[in-house]
Formats: structure tokens, sequence, C-alpha cells
């Protein structure tokens, strides 16, 4: 079995790395960096996309950071991350929500300063920011976890999204987003994931 995970420490990579500490399974890291090397023909020929992450496994390669959680889930069942017949509805609503229109609604507000008006939010898959953060308030209050009381591969990328917003203010403070942010940093993937992203960070900006 071969896993190869390609990925830059300041990316969604972190959210792909944290899925594969979860699952347990070894894997080979390719670093790539941004600008010419992320665009080179060798990187397009596995995302013609030229972002991370991507994983390749057993030769067949997945992109998207909530793809890949989903995958290796289905891939590694041992883990018991992929969701059970019962979880299966919360699983896959909230993990294409929050790939979807929760993360469109947080770049448009965020980053290019963009907010629908009345008439436009009935176009727009998210409806207004207002909208899809309610909603992903409802998809983590009054439960442990998205589908319920146990952990799940959905998690990580819906909690990857709150614990985020929280720490760049790209989400308000709500008490179920702290709530539900904190029960995760308490899980040992996790924190593990996260200081293998934070020693590689610290080593780019050192050199």
């Amino acid at each position: 079995m071969s896993l190869t995970f390609y990925t830059n420490p300041m990316s969604r990579g972190q959210i792909a790395r944290w899925m594969l500490e979860e699952v347990g399974q070894p894997y080979d890291q390719v670093l790539v960096e941004y600008g010419p090397e992320m665009k080179s023909g060798d990187y397009l020929a596995i995302n013609p996309m030229g972002k991370v992450p991507a994983l390749v496994h057993d030769g067949h390669v997945v992109t998207e950071a909530a793809a890949i959680c989903a995958y290796l889930a289905d891939a590694f069942p041992e883990a018991q991350l992929a969701p059970t017949a019962q979880e299966r509805a919360d699983y896959y609503r909230w993990l294409f929500f929050t790939a979807g229109p929760l993360e469109q609604a947080i770049t448009n507000k965020s980053v290019f300063k963009l907010e629908p008006d009345a008439k436009q939010q009935a176009t727009a898959g998210y409806g207004s920011y207002e909208a899809a953060v309610d909603a992903i308030e409802y998809a983590v209050s009054g439960k442990e976890y998205v589908c319920g009381d146990r952990f799940t591969a959905a998690d990580v990328y819906v909690g990857s999204s709150v614990d985020w917003g929280l720490q760049f203010g790209t989400l308000p403070t709500r008490p179920a987003f702290e709530a539900y942010a904190e029960r995760l940093r308490q899980r040992k993937a996790y924190t593990k994931a996260k200081a293998i992203d934070q020693e590689l960070i610290a080593a780019q900006q050192g050199s």
C-alpha cells in the first residue's frame, strides 16, 4: 500500500493531514512550494488545478480536502470514521454544505468583500453569509459531533472550518462553535497534525 500526501503547511493541506493522522496509516509527505513548483508540469499531472492538498493512494489521485476526508474514511474502514446508515444523511449534508455554500459565503465576505443583495441571495447557493453561518451553527448545536455522539470524518472537515473561522475571525464567536472546536482540539490526531504543520511553517519562515 502506498499513500503519498502532497501539501504545503500553509494551506488546506492541514485538513487532510489531520484526517491522515486520524486514519493512522503511514504516508509519504511531499512538500510543494507555492509558485512555479505548484504550477509545474510534474505537479499539474497530479492536480491540474495546481493546488494542494492532493493524495495518491495506490496510483489513484484524490484532490479537494473534503473529498480526501471522505475517501480516507472509506478506504480505511478500520478507523471507523465513515458514517453508519443512520449517520449518513447528516454526514453528507454537512460535509458538502461546508465545502460548498459555507466556504463560498466566507470567501466572498472575508476575502472579496462581496455580499449579495436581497435579489442576488435567491441565486447564490449560500443565500447570505448570515444564513450560512446560522446553518452551520445548527449543525453543531445540541450534540457532540456533526452526526450525533460519534466523531466521523465529517467532523474533520466541518471542524477545521469552524476552528479556522474562530481563529481568524471569518466566523463569529458563538458558544456552539467554541464548544465544538474545543472538543476537537482535544483529539490526539488533531494535536499531532497541528504540531507537524506548525514545525514545517516555522522551518519555512526561518529559511
